[in-house]
């Protein structure tokens, strides 16, 4: 099951926490990092797919609100 943004969100301030911290020794540290970037890069799509589903939205015709069904690529 797919985290929500919220969750993503809350995973990656738990990460960034633990890299602030300086607990965490140099192979550790690289491993939270590289899971801290794919949440990242996660969140974004996450973004990126609700802007362009605001933009279909906002985009009907004759100016009036026409919901399209969106699908991520």
């Amino acid at each position: 099951m797919k985290k929500s943004f919220e969750e993503q969100i809350s995973e990656l301030e738990k990460i960034i926490n633990e890299l602030e911290n300086g607990n965490l020794n140099l192979d550790d540290s690289v491993v939270k990092f590289e899971e801290g970037m794919k949440i990242s890069k996660e969140c974004n799509q996450m973004l990126e797919d609700a802007e362009k589903k605001i933009t279909i939205l906002l985009n009907g015709k004759n100016g009036e609100l026409k919901e399209e069904t969106f699908h991520a690529e």
